[in-house]
């Protein structure tokens, strides 16, 4: 590969996933989002025994999310281990927050970006509950 082919691939990388896709667009969504988990029946007690300070949270979903959609770089947690060590976590509670994710990406969006953000999430969302709930004897096709 030469020079110029790594160079061309390394700026491809830190491009946006859809044009429309900004930093206060991103801002926007985790805000409108997080809004919707503390109030939502289900997944609101589950983030309230877990984020004591949502001011300090939601600048790290900012960077999480703006590292997924725009490459920028800037989360340095590691959502896997985070979410090892929540308990009363159910695969459902997954299939919420995805659920109220995508309601969030259509209100907060635009018709364009929000696939993109449908997209990430699930990917996000496949990969916590592989992690967390993976139970190899269901691989087992005499079970």
């Amino acid at each position: 590969m030469t020079e110029q082919n790594i160079a061309f691939t390394a700026h491809k990388r830190r491009e946006p996933l859809h044009p429309d896709i900004t930093e206060e667009m991103i801002r926007t969504l985790v805000h409108g989002f997080y809004d919707r988990i503390q109030s939502h029946d289900t997944l609101g007690p589950i983030f309230g025994r877990e984020i004591q300070d949502w001011d300090e949270h939601l600048p790290k979903m900012c960077d999480f999310w703006s590292s997924v959609m725009l490459k920028t770089g800037r989360f340095k947690g590691k959502p896997m281990v985070a979410h090892m060590r929540l308990e009363g976590v159910s695969e459902q509670n997954f299939d919420e927050w995805l659920a109220l994710w995508k309601q969030a990406a259509d209100d907060f969006t635009t018709p364009g970006s929000a696939p993109f953000f449908y997209e990430r999430a699930e990917m996000i969302a496949a990969g916590l509950k592989n992690g967390m709930f993976f139970d190899p004897a269901k691989l087992d096709p005499n079970n």
